[in-house]
């Protein structure tokens, strides 16, 4: 998950994947400008957070909250 220490959404990601007991690894964007850049030509996004589970780009949280109210997320994670 590429984030930021000070963006909420990305703090609500964390929690939500939390509690799926799903492993997270993070990738703290905070002042590093390149690593902003990898991650806005990998996603093709230039917000955060921007999640993958295993190789599938979700993308933030918007998208990883809908895919958790149909059911989807659970399938993705292996719950």
């Amino acid at each position: 998950m590429y984030c930021t220490r000070s963006c909420p959404y990305c703090q609500r990601a964390e929690r939500l994947l939390r509690r799926k007991k799903a492993k997270i690894e993070k990738i703290d964007l905070g002042g590093n400008q390149a690593a902003w850049n990898k991650m806005e030509k990998k996603t093709g996004r230039n917000t955060v957070p921007q999640i993958y589970i295993d190789d599938y780009h979700v993308g933030g949280f918007d998208d990883l909250t809908e895919l958790d109210m149909s059911g989807k997320l659970d399938e993705l994670l292996g719950c």
